[in-house]
């Protein structure tokens, strides 16, 4: 069983700007809920209490507001602060006092995921021990994202950031499953022409050990990059609907933890 997870929360959030000049993209609302709360509720619907949320400096007191340390529906959360966009691997290195030897989930602070049951369609069909795992998932314009091919067996044979004529169209999401190596792996990166640590450089240190697995999405999941203006508002109109019309909460931290008799 994964304990731990981490929310990538910070980034400039220039895709939603001028709606981020003053406030953290994760805080933004998706219908009537911080964006925030939706990773998070995946990842206390996965049983996963000890959380760490990594945010942009200077904005730890923002989600302390909402999301505070102590007496917090039965999780322990952490906040560790990015001091600068330096790409996903750098959230290992800052959250390795947090990871130590333990696996780990990430999950991006601005990915909008909604299954009626996640944890049977996702987790629970992973046979983790070690290495790692990505969740794939169709997309229509895979030149937007990074691209996984895979094998009949769910291996991963190709991995691309943006290609310009993809071989797949099976987009990497903002769910990722590491083992305890993920610090010491994520300190051989080297930046790349962003300046940046890359995920894909790191999970193709795994995949040349033979470690990189991959699920891939089914029609009962529905993943938005909500990091857009376009998904943003896409996510507040199937969570409206949902809500709604079939009388089903989405993202509703208190109603886990009262079903995980946490509170």
């Amino acid at each position: 069983m994964i304990k731990k997870g981490i929310i990538l929360a910070a980034g400039t959030g220039s895709r939603l700007s001028p709606l981020t000049k003053s406030i953290n993209k994760q805080l933004l609302p998706i219908y009537d809920k911080p964006l925030i709360f939706y990773p998070l509720s995946i990842l206390m619907q996965n049983d996963i209490k000890n959380i760490l949320i990594i945010v942009n400096k200077g904005q730890v007191d923002q989600f302390k507001k909402i999301l505070p340390i102590k007496n917090n529906l039965g999780i322990k959360i952490q906040y560790k602060e990015q001091i600068k966009p330096a790409g996903l691997p750098d959230a290992f290195l800052i959250g390795k006092n947090f990871i130590k030897n333990d696996n780990v989930v990430l999950i991006l602070g601005d990915n909008f995921f909604y299954s009626r049951n996640i944890r049977k369609t996702y987790f629970k069909n992973i046979k983790f021990k070690n290495g790692a795992n990505i969740l794939l998932c169709p997309v229509k314009k895979p030149q937007l994202y990074g691209v996984a091919k895979i094998n009949k067996k769910n291996k991963v044979l190709e991995m691309i950031e943006k290609p310009k004529n993809p071989k797949s169209n099976l987009a990497i999401t903002g769910l990722y499953i590491f083992d305890k190596n993920v610090v010491n792996y994520s300190k051989l990166l080297k930046p790349s022409k962003r300046n940046e640590l890359e995920i894909i450089d790191l999970l193709k240190i795994y995949q040349k050990k033979g470690e990189l697995t991959a699920k891939k999405i089914n029609k009962d999941v529905n993943w938005l990059d909500a990091g857009s203006v376009k998904d943003l508002s896409l996510a507040s109109q199937l969570v409206k609907n949902v809500e709604k019309i079939k009388g089903k909460k989405i993202g509703c931290l208190e109603e886990i933890a009262l079903k995980n008799k946490w509170i």
